[in-house]
């Protein structure tokens, strides 16, 4: 699966977007496992950030504490409204039960911010398990306003001694059932460029807003 996993995860050419910019996509994972890492916290410990999408609602818990570069760059996204009116719009397939859907501004110049520094996993301690909330980037120091949840066991995308990985900084809370559905939504035959052609979602799943819950 891991190597199905680096095979669907390693173009770093996407599909231009309306605004004529590609979208971040993640590379190829490590394909050895990083250090265990330390016990989830718990969910009252979290930033919760509701994600309405057509498909149904998604609750997310963001770790400002593991992870505050990029749990604080996700939350300034939701601050101002810029996640509104954007889209799930690439669903990867691994293996049955096993993918990443993927959500973002797609380096649209009005929505998009700066880009930040790279938290790896082995520094903020977290993990890709099922249902991680994480940054998909090109290259370390590129991730600005693109994200992806996974859907089962994907720690192969940790960082290790020689690998970045990818900057995890939180978890679904609720509405795992809708993360799987966009999985496994309609994508177009003929959209997305090498490996990518056939994981863009058609039609993108809108997130109508994401917002906080207190």
């Amino acid at each position: 699966m891991i190597a199905a996993l680096s095979l669907l995860l390693a173009a770093q050419a996407a599909p231009t977007t309306s605004a004529g910019a590609p979208p971040q996509s993640p590379a190829a994972p490590p394909t050895t496992q990083a250090p265990a890492p330390i016990p989830a916290p718990d969910a009252a410990a979290l930033t919760r950030v509701r994600l309405s999408t057509e498909a149904g609602d998604i609750l997310v818990g963001v770790d400002t504490q593991a992870a505050p570069i990029t749990a604080g760059n996700f939350l300034r996204y939701v601050d101002q409204h810029k996640l509104d009116g954007i889209g799930f719009y690439r669903a990867v397939k691994v293996a049955d039960g096993y993918g990443l859907a993927q959500f973002g501004t797609r380096n649209d110049p009005k929505r998009t911010l700066p880009p930040i520094k790279h938290e790896p996993t082995t520094l903020t301690k977290l993990s890709h398990r099922d249902g991680t909330l994480s940054m998909a980037m090109a290259t370390p120091g590129t991730a600005a306003g693109d994200f992806f949840i996974t859907v089962g066991d994907l720690s192969s995308m940790d960082a290790t001694a020689d690998n970045p990985g990818f900057a995890a900084f939180g978890r679904v809370l609720e509405g795992m059932d809708v993360v799987r559905r966009i999985l496994v939504a309609p994508t177009s035959p003929t959209l997305g460029e090498g490996v990518m052609k056939g994981q863009m979602l058609a039609p993108v799943i809108k997130i109508t807003a994401a917002r906080r819950v207190d």
